[in-house]
């Protein structure tokens, strides 16, 4: 047992940990309270992703042979010669079925029926940056000139498909979200350019010019930031596939916290 004084001193530690903290995201100009006693709450769950099943393997589109059950495919990452639509790729990006936007496609990261970016090999993920950068050159050819980048995993996170996969959304403008976060993103006074220099004790890992980091006014439990080390508005194949990496690894880490929870992710572009 504890001495009394060590245990009014845990006792204060533990009363610090729980008092709420109002803090400012450097990025958006946020504000956000932290306060993680709210954890323990009568009532709070944590998101789990739903078991994989028999049917689960036996219905997915996404799986390779089964092309027939998706709409044509824009693009894929394949060997050449491969015809459109058959077995053999690596990558492939399809309309989606029930776009909530007038322009809205998918990627499947994988031809095996893989649930996480995190079950992914290595090498697996430079294909999909591939994807992403081409149909990103396509998007603004269209008079697109914003793509949205998002992940879902989970349907707690909105995925209606346990197959690992993301989703392209084009845009004839900047969000809001990404738009207003410009004003904090210039490159005489950008605020991601300071968090990154000031918070090292935030950093996870790093690697290729890219930084995961712990989000310091995440919106909620585990929030991380990925971004590159240098003030660049723009993402290319190689500069996706070290973030790919970098939030792989962060999604490994996080299972061994919590265990397979539901993941959102998603890529602003513009500014830093």
């Amino acid at each position: 047992a504890l001495p009394a004084a060590d245990r009014r001193l845990e006792r204060l530690r533990n009363q610090k940990l729980s008092v709420p903290e109002v803090r400012r995201d450097p990025i958006s100009g946020r504000t956000v309270v932290i306060a993680p006693a709210r954890a323990k709450r009568p009532g709070a769950k944590r998101g789990e992703l739903d078991p994989e099943t028999p049917e689960e393997l036996e219905r997915c589109p996404f799986c390779e042979g089964r092309e027939d059950r998706t709409p044509p495919e824009a693009f894929a990452v394949a060997p050449p010669g491969r015809e459109p639509d058959t077995p053999g790729w690596q990558v492939r990006v399809v309309p989606n079925l029930y776009p909530a936007f007038d322009r809205q496609e998918v990627v499947v990261h994988s031809p095996r029926h893989v649930r996480s970016l995190a079950e992914l090999a290595e090498d697996a993920l430079v294909p999909i940056g591939l994807a992403w950068e081409h149909r990103i050159a396509a998007a603004r050819a269209e008079g697109f000139p914003y793509v949205q980048i998002l992940l879902n995993e989970g349907r707690d996170a909105g995925a209606s498909l346990p197959h690992s996969h993301s989703q392209l959304v084009w845009l004839r403008e900047t969000p809001p979200e990404p738009a207003a976060e410009l004003t904090n993103l210039q490159k005489e006074n950008c605020g991601l350019c300071g968090l990154l220099a000031e918070h090292e004790s935030l950093v996870i890992a790093s690697g290729d010019g890219v930084r995961l980091l712990a989000h310091p006014a995440g919106r909620a439990p585990y929030e991380l930031l990925i971004a590159p080390t240098e003030h660049r508005p723009d993402g290319d194949a190689d500069l996706f596939a070290a973030a790919l990496r970098l939030l792989r690894g962060g999604i490994s880490r996080l299972r061994a916290v919590e265990g397979p929870v539901p993941i959102n992710a998603w890529v602003h572009a513009g500014g830093h």
